[in-house]
């Protein structure tokens, strides 16, 4: 406080308001100053009974972050050569019987910084677009009062991990006392089933190296007192490990509390604990909710359920067809459908190998029949190839010998039938397990075996037409008429029921509500149109038309004719079902823990 005047302060009296305690009033007068001691001091004022703002910013001054208190004990030399550093982030004990370790994330202290992302990644040396570790985004609230809320995210080290069910190899183990789900390299072929099992996008395929890894929690650091990379790391000590109760996490799932975004704990019962002071708004969704991504094609996949599920099919129709009957005709046409139908089955075996990162492992596929479909889909397919070489074989070399041993061929035709059926079975349960809503019991059972249907009935015309151009004693027009009045309008009717079916799909474009199948319609009238036009024009011509175009020919149609018509018939029935296949694989809706907007 200053006031204007004129006299001048002596130098005693500067000297005394200098030391003075009293807080010093000076005066000012005609614009020079003269200090002046006054014997007003100045009001004290009382601190309130709640701390002020300004105490506040100074008391979270004083609590230092992991990263600071390092930096001070650094500066200090006060640390030991290779001390286990922040194990206050790590639980006093290890887990005991029937617990485990776990992440535990605080809310409330993330800021989306990223920097458990970089650790982990430059600790584990992982490639240049792998991360085991993502940052994700939740946003609602309303436009006058916003939500952002970030979320760091790794492996849930679950109670029962779908990646460690699924895998035909047993490359997974959860550790019994740890409870960390880690993944073995040396075991694994690169098959990448747990890729699709895993309901928060954990596993990560590594094309380079050709398998697939995940985060172990930095077992090894944990095994000597050291807390992980990601733990580590964060500026804002927004992670820890904790040791859980395996009983507790389960009752929690029941009761759906985990995260608000993220898939239904109660599939794998996951872990980690996100806590939060905060109340969530009801509208709380990922920021990526409302984008729709284009998966992964999975060519060789396509390519071998569409040709297993012909050649059981084929197989199918030929002992329908065939039941109780022989002719020379019959005879003559059977060992070309059988030889037909084997060929289609060893090709689609044999493409299913290169969607393996690691071939030369196949051999370790089997190992995980006791919990694996992927496992029992590859021995059903297994004792199918054997069972059906066994059966062209003896119908093209040895039919003398089905005259002599009828029983013993309907028991091997027995064996074919009822281990490509279990074979086709298995590949629908694989896509059902992993619990995708878009690949669902009913959805995947209905396409495979339609699929069967569809190109067992042209894969059989097909064998037939082939018979009869390089037979001697047959002519390829009566031999098609009589085949075509017999199996045309199966052929129509399979084709249009289940195109029928798959277009119900596009009407789910209307949707009020952003479904899974509100996301599929959005893909398949977006930016797989294309694809979806080019699916349902060669089904439509090879399913429709052209059986029709053939029901009107006759026994005295030229055998150039029939050959041209049934070719197409196969040839755009066969391509538009590989059409239908990608779309089931590109426009799978992929469940994951949340994540940002993308450009």
């Amino acid at each position: 406080m200053r006031v204007f005047e004129c006299a001048e302060a002596s130098s005693t009296e500067k000297s005394r308001r200098a030391s003075h305690s009293w807080p010093v009033i000076e005066s000012f007068s005609c614009g020079r100053a003269n200090p002046v001691k006054t014997d007003l001091p100045l009001p004290v004022l009382e601190s309130p009974s709640l701390p002020s703002f300004l105490e506040e910013l100074l008391g979270a001054q004083q609590d230092l972050t992991a990263v600071e208190r390092f930096a001070q004990l650094h500066a200090a030399d006060t640390l030991p050569a290779q001390a286990k550093y922040y194990r206050s982030l790590l639980p006093a004990k290890p887990p005991g019987p029937g617990e485990q370790y776990a992440f535990e994330v605080d809310l409330d202290r993330c800021s989306g910084c990223k920097a458990c992302v970089t650790a982990c990644h430059s600790l584990n040396g992982l490639d240049e677009h792998e991360t085991w570790r993502d940052v994700g985004l939740l946003v609602g609230g309303t436009s006058s009062l916003p939500v952002i809320q970030h979320v760091t995210a790794a492996c849930h080290h679950c109670v029962d991990p779908a990646c460690m069910n699924g895998c035909p190899t047993r490359a997974y183990e959860k550790d019994p006392v740890t409870g960390i789900v880690r993944h073995l390299d040396d075991q694994c072929f690169g098959c990448q089933y747990c890729v699709l099992a895993c309901p928060y996008d954990v596993p990560k395929y590594s094309h380079k190296k050709g398998i697939v890894r995940k985060c172990d929690m930095c077992s090894q650091r944990l095994a000597v007192g050291e807390a992980p990379a990601c733990v580590q790391a964060c500026p804002h000590e927004a992670i820890r490990i904790q040791v859980v109760s395996k009983a507790d996490v389960a009752a929690d799932c029941e009761a759906n509390v985990f995260l608000p975004g993220a898939p239904d704990p109660q599939l794998t019962v996951p872990t980690t604990t996100y806590r939060t002071q905060k109340v969530f708004p009801r509208n709380m969704l990922p920021a990526d909710y409302y984008n729709v991504r284009i998966e992964d094609a999975h060519a060789p996949l396509i390519v071998m359920l569409v040709l297993t599920q012909l050649s059981v099919g084929a197989c199918f129709v030929s002992a329908a067809l065939y039941a109780g009957a022989t002719t020379p005709m019959i005879d003559a046409i059977r060992p070309w459908q059988a030889v037909t139908a084997l060929c289609f089955g060893l090709l689609a075996l044999g493409s299913s190998t290169l969607h393996l990162g690691r071939p030369h492992l196949a051999w370790r596929a089997f190992l995980g029949l006791r919990t694996s479909w992927l496992s029992r889909e590859i021995v059903a397919f297994g004792v199918f190839a054997k069972t059906a070489a066994l059966y062209a074989a003896g119908m093209t070399f040895l039919p003398w010998l089905m005259t002599m041993a009828v029983t013993l061929w309907y028991v091997l035709q027995a064996g074919v039938l009822l281990s490509g059926l279990a074979g086709v079975f298995c590949s629908a349960m694989i896509y059902h397990w992993t619990r995708r809503p878009t690949w669902s019991g009913p959805r995947t059972f209905l396409r495979f075996f339609g699929t069967a249907a569809w190109l067992g009935l042209t894969a059989t015309l097909l064998a037939a037409t082939i018979a009869a151009a390089l037979s001697r004693d047959l002519s390829v027009g009566p031999v098609l008429s009589e085949f075509v009045g017999r199996l045309g309008w199966p052929l129509m009717t399979a084709a249009a029921a289940k195109l029928a079916y798959e277009a119900q799909d596009l009407l789910h474009r209307f949707d009020r509500h952003h479904t899974s199948l509100k996301r599929v319609a959005r893909l398949q009238t977006g930016p797989l149109s294309l694809l979806s036009i080019g699916r349902f024009t060669l089904g439509v011509l090879g399913g429709l038309v052209l059986p029709w175009m053939m029901l009107q020919e006759t026994a005295q149609t030229s055998a150039s004719t029939w050959v041209v018509l049934v070719g197409l018939t196969f040839g755009l029935s066969l391509a538009g079902e590989l059409a239908e296949r990608t779309l089931f694989f590109m426009t799978a809706v992929a469940p994951r823990m949340p994540g940002a907007v993308r450009t």
